[in-house]
C-alpha cells in the first residue's frame, strides 16, 4: 500500500504524462525508509525528481492534512552544487512541481552570484529549499549563530558528486556536512559551553538524511564512502543505480585528407567547414572546446566565415560575466539560439531541451568528461545524444576511436579522494572560530569523522591549533597570524577585521589574479587574468567575450575598453589549458594502437589515419602491446631521443626527467625535454650511448624511485609552486579586498618567503610537507608514473635509429618548439621550416629512404 504522498506524485507523474522509471521508485522507497547514500544516474535521465519528489512525499507524509498551508517550516532541504549555473535551472524546475502539487514553498538560492540584498532576505526568513555551493555552505557556517539554520534540516544533497571528489572542494564538502550532522543529531544545541550565552534552544532529535548524485565512475563505492564518512550507521546507508541505457550517437569527423591534416596543434580550425555543415543541420548545437582561449578563437572563426550566424550564436565559459552567462542559457532555453561556444561551464547538469548535438573539438582526455558533454545533448529520458569529435591533429583520431571503445565497455575514470589537506583544514578550523567558536576536542572527534581526516594525528591537530592562535612555531612575533584567542577552553575570532578578511577568503578555488573587464560605457564583460593584461598597451586590439576590443587602460584592478573595428587582435591566454590523458584513455588508447600494429581496422578512424601509420612502420616501427618504442637520430640540433609510453604528458613530464638523470650516471650530458600525451623527448648536445644504458636493469626500474625523482627534478620548486594555493586556501596570505587585490608578483614573492621560512626553520611544517605531497601526487602522477615504469619493464624494448622524425616523433617536436625562450619567428613559421627541412609532409614523403641502421631488439621480460 502507497502512503499519502507517494500518490500525491504518482498524480503529478500522469498529470504530466510521465512514466516514473524503476530507479526513481527505487529511489523513492530508500528515501521513505530513511536510508542514506549515493544515486548513480546518467545526465538527462531524472535524477534532480528521483531525489527531490521522495522528499516532497516525505514531508506530505508526515503532515497530511496541512502540507498545502502556509507554515513557517525554516530550512529543510539543503542542495550542494559544484556550480553556481546549475543553481538557476534546478530551482525552477523544483518550484514548478511545488506550485503544481499545491505545496506553498519557496525554493531559493544563495551562490556568489546572490545579492546582498538576496542574503539578507533569506536571513530573515528562510526557504524550505536552498541551493547552494560548497563555498557558500562554508559562509553560512561563519555566520553567528548559524546552528539556527540548520535546526530544521532533514536532508542534504550533493549534486555531482562525481566532480567534486577528489578536490579541495569536495573536502570542503566532507567537513560541511560533519559539522551539519552534529547540529542535526545533538539534542541540544545551545547547553554546550561553546554557544552558552546565544544560542538557547532544542532541537527535536531526528537523523539527517545524505545523499549523493554522480554519473558513472570508476570508483562509486568509494564515492559513497567518501561522501558518508567514518562512522555512518551501516544499516542506513544504500546505493541506488538507474540502469538506463543511454542512447548515445558518437561520431569523429575524419578530415578529408589525412596526409595533410595537421601532424600537431590544438585548435582544429581546418575542420570548421565539415563542423558548420553539421551545425545547420541541426536546432542547436554545443561546441565544446577544452580551454577558454579555444573558444575564443572558434566564435572568432565562424563569425569571421559564417556571419550569417551573427545574432543566433553566442559564447560560454567562467571568465565571461555573470549577466553574459545567464543571457545565453535563457537564450538556450527560449531556442533563440543556433550554435554556443563554450567549454567546461555548461559541462553539468543544465537542461537544455532544444540542444541536439554536441560537437567536441579537440580530445577531452577523459571518458567521463567527454559522456558528460555528450548527454547536454537529448538531455531527457529517452532521447538520443549525438556527439561529434572533432581532432585538432591526425593522431587524434585515435584517440576519437579510444573514446568510443571505452564508453561501450564502460572504462570510466575513477576519482581518488584528497587525504589530510591541512590547509583546508585550517581555513575550516577559522571558518568555525569567526562564527560561534569551537572546542578543540568536539571538534578533533567531528573532523575524524571524514574520509579525509579519518588519519589525522592529536598531535597533527594540536599543531594547527597552534599555527591559528600562536603562529607555530616560525610566525608567533607577527600579529597578522595570531587570528584565534582561546577563552575558557573556546577557540574564537574576535578581531572584526580578521573576521571580515577570512569570510571574503573562503573557498579553494585558486587562480591567478583577475581583472575586470568593463567598457568605457559602462558594463562589465567579464575577467581576464593580470599577467594577460600587463602585456597591453593603450591601443592594442584584443578578442574577448566575442568582441573586438580596443584597450584604453587599468585604473583599480579593471581594464577599460571600447569597441574596435579592427578584425585582427590578441586571442587571451589563461593558465592551466592543458588537461593530461586521464590513465584509462590511455590503457584503452594503447590497445588500439596494439590493433593498428597487428593490422585490424575495425574503427572508420584507424582506417582513415592508415597511411600515417603506414609511414610510421616504413620509418620506424608500429609497437604492439608487448614492446615499448625508442627512437633514435642526429640533427643540427643535437642528439634526439623519443620514447613513447601513451601515458599523458604529466606522466611523461617525471619519466622525462627521471631516465634522463639516469642517462646522465653512464655519461654527463645536459638535456633538454619536451613532452605530449603520446611520449617524450631528449635531447643533448652530446652523443648517448643508449645500447649501453638499455642493456642496464635498472634503467626502467621503481627502485629508489623518490630518491631518484629528487635528485632528477626540482622538487623544492614544484613544492613551492604548489605551496603558493596552500599559502592561499590556509590562510597565510591575504589576497585583497574586492576592486583593491594583491597584485600577483608580491603574493608569490609573499608565499615565496613563508616558504623557505618554514623549511629552514621548520622542516617539519605540516603545510610544506603537504606540498611536497601535492607536487607528487599531482603534478608528476607519481602513482601513474611507478605503474608506468613496471609496465615498461616487461615489454620489449624496440630501439629504433631514424633518419628524421616519424610521426609520433614530430608533433612532440613541435610541441618543444613552443616553448622555446627567444625567437624572431612565429611558432607557424618554424613548423613549416622544421616540416621541410625533415621532409614530415606527410605520404608524400613515405618513399624517402628508410633508416640504413637496423632495429635493435631487446627482450625484456618476456
Amino acid at each position: 500500500m502507497i502512503s499519502e504522498g507517494q500518490q500525491v506524485i504518482r498524480n503529478w507523474y500522469e498529470q504530466k504524462n510521465w512514466e516514473q522509471f524503476a530507479f526513481q521508485r527505487e529511489m523513492e522507497a530508500a528515501y521513505l525508509s530513511g536510508f542514506s547514500g549515493l544515486l548513480n544516474a546518467p545526465t538527462g535521465s531524472g535524477k534532480t525528481f528521483a531525489l527531490f519528489l521522495p522528499f516532497l512525499a516525505d514531508y506530505i507524509n508526515k503532515h497530511p492534512d496541512s502540507y498545502t498551508k502556509n507554515k513557517n517550516n525554516g530550512l529543510l532541504m539543503l542542495w550542494i552544487t559544484p556550480l553556481r549555473a546549475l543553481t538557476n535551472d534546478i530551482r525552477k524546475a523544483m518550484q514548478e512541481v511545488c506550485d503544481e502539487i499545491g505545496i506553498p514553498w519557496k525554493i531559493a538560492t544563495r551562490t556568489g552570484d546572490t545579492s546582498a540584498a538576496e542574503k539578507a532576505a533569506l536571513k530573515k526568513k528562510l526557504p524550505e529549499v536552498l541551493l547552494t555551493t560548497p563555498e557558500s555552505l562554508h559562509l553560512m557556517l561563519a555566520q553567528k549563530e548559524y546552528p539556527k539554520i540548520f535546526s530544521a534540516l532533514q536532508v542534504v544533497v550533493i549534486d555531482e558528486w562525481h566532480e567534486l571528489l577528489g578536490t579541495k572542494r569536495g573536502v570542503q564538502v566532507e567537513l560541511g556536512l560533519s559539522k551539519l550532522r552534529s547540529v542535526i543529531e545533538s539534542e541540544e544545541r545551545g547547553g554546550s559551553a561553546d554557544q552558552s550565552a546565544k544560542v538557547s534552544f532544542s532541537v527535536p532529535r531526528h537523523p539527517l538524511r545524505i545523499w549523493g548524485i554522480s554519473a558513472t565512475i570508476g570508483n562509486l563505492e568509494q564515492a559513497g564512502e567518501v561522501l558518508l564518512g567514518n562512522d555512518f550507521p551501516a544499516d542506513r546507508i544504500t546505493m541506488v543505480r538507474a540502469n538506463l541505457e543511454k542512447k548515445l550517437e558518437i561520431k569523429s569527423i575524419i578530415p578529408e585528407n589525412i596526409e595533410t591534416y595537421s601532424w600537431a596543434g590544438h585548435i582544429g580550425i581546418k575542420l570548421l567547414p565539415q563542423v558548420m555543415d553539421l551545425v545547420a543541420k541541426s536546432k542547436t548545437t554545443l561546441i565544446f572546446t577544452n580551454t577558454r582561449s579555444q573558444s575564443e578563437i572558434w566564435y572568432h572563426a565562424i563569425l569571421d566565415n559564417y556571419p550569417e550566424y551573427a545574432g543566433v550564436m553566442a559564447m560560454h565559459h567562467g571568465s565571461l560575466d555573470n549577466e553574459l552567462r545567464n543571457w545565453v542559457e535563457a537564450a538556450l532555453h527560449a531556442e533563440a539560439l543556433k550554435v554556443v561556444v563554450c567549454t567546461s561551464s555548461l559541462d553539468l547538469g543544465v537542461d537544455f531541451r532544444p540542444v541536439d548535438m554536441v560537437v567536441q573539438v579537440g580530445s577531452p582526455k577523459g571518458v567521463a568528461r567527454f559522456m558528460q558533454r555528450a548527454g547536454r545533448s537529448g538531455h531527457h529520458p529517452g532521447a538520443v545524444s549525438k556527439a561529434y569529435f572533432v581532432p585538432t591533429h591526425s593522431l587524434e583520431l585515435l584517440e576519437g576511436a579510444a573514446l568510443k571503445e571505452a564508453i561501450k565497455k564502460g572504462i570510466f575514470e575513477s576519482r581518488d579522494p584528497m587525504l589530510l589537506t591541512m590547509d583546508v583544514l585550517i581555513q575550516y578550523m577559522v571558518t568555525l572560530a569567526v562564527s560561534d567558536g569551537f572546542r578543540a576536542d568536539e571538534l578533533f572527534k567531528e573532523v575524524k569523522t571524514t574520509f579525509a581526516f579519518a588519519d589525522l594525528t592529536r598531535n597533527e591537530f594540536n599543531q594547527l591549533l597552534d599555527f591559528i592562535t600562536n603562529g607555530g612555531k616560525t610566525l608567533a612575533q607577527y600579529d597578522e597570524f595570531l587570528k584565534v584567542e582561546v577563552e575558557n577552553g573556546l577557540y574564537k575570532v574576535n578581531s572584526r577585521r580578521v573576521a571580515m578578511r577570512h569570510r571574503l577568503s573562503i573557498g579553494t578555488i585558486t587562480s591567478e589574479l583577475s581583472i575586470r573587464v568593463k567598457w568605457l560605457s559602462g558594463g562589465s564583460l567579464g575577467t581576464l587574468e593580470e599577467s594577460f593584461i600587463a602585456k597591453l598597451k593603450p591601443g592594442n586590439t584584443f578578442w574577448f567575450a566575442g568582441r573586438s576590443l580596443e584597450f584604453v587602460r587599468v585604473k583599480e584592478m579593471t581594464a577599460y575598453v571600447r569597441k574596435s573595428n579592427s578584425t585582427k587582435g590578441l586571442i587571451p591566454s589563461w593558465n592551466g589549458g592543458r588537461m593530461p590523458l586521464s590513465s584509462q584513455l590511455a590503457a584503452v588508447f594503447r590497445d588500439k594502437l596494439d590493433e593498428v600494429a597487428h593490422g585490424i581496422e575495425k574503427d572508420e578512424e584507424v582506417i582513415a589515419l592508415k597511411p600515417l601509420f603506414k609511414l610510421q612502420q616504413k620509418l620506424s616501427h608500429l609497437p604492439q602491446s608487448h614492446e615499448f618504442l625508442i627512437e633514435s637520430f642526429k640533427s643540427r640540433e643535437g642528439h634526439h631521443l623519443l620514447f613513447y609510453p601513451f601515458e599523458g604528458r604529466l606522466v611523461h613530464e617525471g619519466m622525462a626527467s627521471l631516465l634522463a638523470y639516469r642517462i646522465s650516471k653512464f655519461r654527463s650530458a645536459s638535456f633538454s625535454i619536451a613532452m605530449n600525451d603520446y611520449g617524450f623527448e631528449l635531447l643533448t648536445d652530446d652523443d648517448v650511448p643508449i645500447e649501453e644504458v638499455l642493456e642496464d636493469a635498472s634503467f626502467f626500474s621503481i627502485d629508489n624511485l623518490l630518491e631518484d625523482i629528487q635528485h632528477s627534478l626540482n622538487a623544492n620548486e614544484m613544492a613551492r609552486r604548489r605551496f603558493r594555493d596552500i599559502a592561499h586556501i590556509g590562510g597565510l596570505v591575504f589576497t585583497g579586498y574586492p576592486g583593491q587585490q594583491v597584485k600577483n608578483k608580491h603574493l608569490q614573492a609573499s608565499t615565496s618567503l613563508l616558504f623557505e621560512v618554514f623549511s629552514e626553520y621548520e622542516p617539519d611544517n605540516l603545510l610544506v610537507r603537504q606540498a611536497y605531497n601535492e607536487a607528487l601526487a599531482f603534478q608528476l602522477e607519481e602513482f601513474r608514473l611507478r605503474m608506468a615504469l613496471q609496465r615498461i619493464e616487461k615489454q620489449s624494448i624496440v630501439l629504433k635509429t631514424i633518419e628524421r622524425p616519424t610521426p609520433f616523433a614530430f608533433p612532440i617536436m613541435v610541441d618543444s618548439l613552443g616553448r622555446e625562450k627567444f625567437t624572431t619567428e612565429s611558432l607557424e613559421e618554424r613548423i613549416s621550416k622544421m616540416a621541410r627541412r625533415y621532409g614530415a609532409d606527410g605520404v608524400a614523403d613515405a618513399e624517402n629512404k628508410r633508416s640504413r641502421k637496423p632495429g635493435i631488439v631487446r627482450k625484456k621480460g618476456l
